[in-house]
């Protein structure tokens, strides 16, 4: 899951992406308004963490642009303005939700995880045949006992399991994964869909791939 941090405090910022990247999302960072417009207009994120008080475009200018050009992004605003007429502005121009500083890390974690959650469409807890995946607490579970997954390994049965029965690319699984200053080679997407094959086999699901298009996640036939 990709999210994008728009803050211009270079210490809250720095918090923010450490906090995101521990909870196992692929974070890129802004400090400008024109700056956030620009990477969105470059990749996909699937929730952008936007401060208002932004330098060369405020933050409710730069809600406003997106929702115009037809960003569907989770948005959840931070910002110091605690006054109803500002929440109630950002919320009408498409915000998601709305967090007033100074916030604790552990609450702003959860609403992100229910901004996620409500994008997908799921709930706490997603199941596929004998394959149990916790949200909240980002565990896979077959038969009650977490597997030992890495956490590229992790993301990546997220990113399907949050798209089960759907075909999903390389393409996007990377994208999924990785923040625009790292790479992820389609090989090595492979090597984390053969290990992740492996270890869901006692669960009754299967990763199928679909040559030229990507992979799909979903029960074995034997489990319907």
């Amino acid at each position: 899951m990709r999210v994008l941090i728009v803050e211009d405090d270079p210490l809250l910022q720095d918090s923010l992406v450490r906090a995101m990247r521990a909870a196992g999302y692929a974070a890129d960072q802004a400090t400008d308004g024109e700056s956030a417009l620009r990477l969105m207009g470059e990749g996909c994120f699937d929730l952008v963490l936007l401060d208002l008080g932004l330098p060369r475009l405020d933050g409710l200018a730069v809600l406003s642009r997106m929702r115009a050009h037809g960003c569907r992004s989770a948005v959840l605003i931070l910002t110091a303005r605690d006054g109803v007429e500002d929440r109630v502005r950002g919320l009408d121009l498409g915000a998601d939700d709305y967090l007033v500083k100074p916030f604790s890390l552990a609450e702003l974690e959860a609403r992100v995880r229910a901004l996620l959650r409500r994008g997908q469409g799921s709930g706490p807890m997603i199941a596929c045949a004998g394959l149990h995946y916790d949200t909240v607490g980002r565990r896979a579970l077959v038969g009650g006992t977490a597997l030992d997954l890495s956490s590229r390994e992790l993301s990546v049965l997220e990113t399907l399991l949050l798209r089960v029965g759907k075909v999903v690319s390389k393409e996007q699984l990377i994208e999924s994964l990785c923040s625009r200053n790292e790479e992820v080679s389609l090989n090595a997407i492979e090597v984390y869909v053969h290990r992740l094959r492996k270890k869901l086999e006692p669960a009754g699901v299967a990763i199928r791939t679909l040559r030229g298009l990507g992979y799909l996640l979903d029960k074995r036939p034997d489990q319907a």
